[in-house]
């Protein structure tokens, strides 16, 4: 009986909504934001509701039309149905980004990688921070590794093409961790072939060897219209000499 009641109980909850962000959960000071919650048609009635300090208001949208550094948090919602309430959805982490300097992100040993090889972005920021998150543009944050000792040090292991890309950075302190800096300066990474590489550099090789055949080809037919020009000229002056005078 046990499970016949367990799936009864399933059937009977009713699913857990999604709560989304538009246009992104990383909000920009001053800018605005709507927090969308989505369920099921013919939901009764949604509670949107923010943690710490505990609020919350029994709708299904949340415009924040000017971004403050009060509005950032984490965000979650749910919805009644008949006399039923759902799970709450995934929590929503609100940042406000903006709120301090931006730091800056470099790449080790180059910005420019080969097929397979490591590089490690690195993101430095003043003292103060001990909390770092790497975003690619067009993509989700990118954990750190659990590896390395430096919280501002993010590893890329044996890269692919799909690691080419604009990388940003943002630094903020575990104390207030959705109050983020502005986004460093973008930086592209790229990812090279070894493999077309060789093949750019015998391609660049051969049309040097090329042009310098040319060069070569128009020195001899330069050199060559020279020497038939001043034989053409000798010639000339020879027709030109006066008859010796008859006897």
């Amino acid at each position: 009986m046990a499970p016949f009641l367990s799936s009864l109980f399933c059937l009977a909850t009713p699913q857990k909504p999604s709560l989304l962000a538009y246009p992104s959960a990383l909000v920009p000071l001053h800018k605005s934001v709507k927090l969308q919650c989505q369920g099921p048609p013919d939901v009764g009635l949604y509670r949107l509701e923010k943690l710490k300090p505990r609020e919350y208001q029994d709708q299904d949208t949340l415009f924040i039309s000017v971004m403050e550094e009060s509005f950032a948090g984490q965000y979650r919602c749910s919805y009644q149905n008949g006399s039923l309430w759902s799970a709450p959805s995934d929590l929503l982490d609100l940042v406000a980004v903006g709120v301090f300097s931006p730091p800056t992100l470099s790449a080790w040993p180059s910005a420019t990688v080969s097929l397979g090889q490591d590089v490690t972005l690195q993101c430095k920021a003043t003292i103060g921070f001990d909390q770092f998150a790497l975003y690619k543009e067009g993509g989700l944050r990118l954990p750190k590794s659990l590896e390395t000792w430096n919280p501002s040090n993010f590893p890329i292991i044996a890269v692919t093409p799909a690691n080419s890309g604009i990388y940003r950075c943002y630094s903020f302190s575990s104390s207030t961790p959705y109050l983020w800096s502005h986004p460093s300066d973008p930086l592209k990474l790229v990812v090279t072939d070894l493999a077309q590489q060789d093949y750019t550099k015998v391609n660049v090789m051969r049309l040097c060897l090329g042009a310098a055949v040319l060069l070569l080809l128009v020195g001899i037919l330069a050199e060559d219209w020279r020497s038939r020009k001043k034989l053409l000229v000798r010639r000339g002056r020879a027709i030109q000499r006066p008859l010796p005078p008859l006897p």
